[in-house]
Formats: C-alpha cells, structure tokens, sequence
C-alpha cells in the first residue's frame, strides 16, 4: 500500500448530527424555490400565505397578533411589516379589541379568502412536485421523524399548528 492510500481521507462532516442537519437545510431549499414559484405568482411569500391560512382558519373570528406570530411555521422577525403589507393588499385586517385596546387581532378579509381558493389547486401540485414521488408510508415516517427531531426545541404553551 502507497503513502497515499495510506492516508486517510479528512471526513466530511464533523458529526452524523451535521450529516443529518446540512441534508435536511439542502432538502428545504430545494422544496422551498418550488414554493417560491407558486406564490411569487401572487406576489405573496411562503409566510405571508401561511398567515393568511391561519386566519383563514379562524374565520369569521380574528386572532391576536402575538398568537399569530407564535402560530407561524417560520417565526415573523418584524410581524408589523408582514401584516402592514398583507393589509395593504387588502387581504387581512387589523383592529384594537376595545376590552384591551394594546391587544390588536387580525381577520382575514373576503379577498384574503379568494386568493387563497384562487391558488389552492396551485398549492396542491407544488406539494405533489416536492413529494409526490414518496409513497404514504415514507411520508408518515418522515413527518414523524421530523416531529421527533423538532420536540425538545419546541414551546409546548405555543405550538405551530403542525404540532397541535
């Protein structure tokens, strides 16, 4: 054997924890442009459909905006900024709970709910191109080992609605 099979190679990853990380970063990055796709058509971003899901699942009622924030798959760092454009584009609004007038909540509007009807089939086939191809049993396995893998990093008084 030659010194230079001798040699062992460097690994490439520093840990099987870093393997299992950066594989799932690239997986999301992937997934995600498809997504982009589908709602830059829109003008919306994957975040701001996701608020106007969640409204939509309250409707008619309204939800306290720091709720809202705490629901979001991926935390609103400026949550103003996300609801002023929203409200802008007249697909949500914005009230003062007159019994706490520092509490505002957020309804969604009529338009709100006619984009998202107007782009669920949309939706629907950018998920079957992102994971159409595993069969249910792989899904299930994946969704369970992704729920494993986010519990300890979890708040238990306020989970994504993925979690409830």
């Amino acid at each position: 054997m030659s010194k230079s099979t001798a040699v062992k190679s460097k690994p490439r990853f520093d840990s099987l924890q870093q393997e299992a990380y950066l594989n799932l970063w690239q997986t999301y990055d992937r997934l995600k442009s498809l997504e982009e796709d589908v709602f830059g058509q829109v003008g919306l971003s994957a975040q701001q459909y996701n608020t106007l899901r969640l409204l939509r699942s309250v409707h008619p009622d309204s939800m306290p905006t720091l709720m809202l924030g705490g629901r979001l798959i991926s935390r609103a760092p400026d949550m103003t900024r996300l609801l002023d454009r929203l409200e802008k584009q007249g697909l949500l609004r914005r009230e003062r709970r007159p019994e706490n007038r520092r509490v505002v909540a957020v309804r969604i509007t009529a338009g709100g709910i006619k984009l998202l009807d107007d782009i669920h089939a949309s939706v629907q086939e950018c998920h079957q191109q992102q994971l159409g191809h595993m069969n249910k049993k792989a899904l299930s396995q994946l969704v369970a080992l992704l729920k494993q893998a986010r519990q300890p990093h979890e708040n238990s008084d306020n989970l994504s609605f993925v979690d409830e």
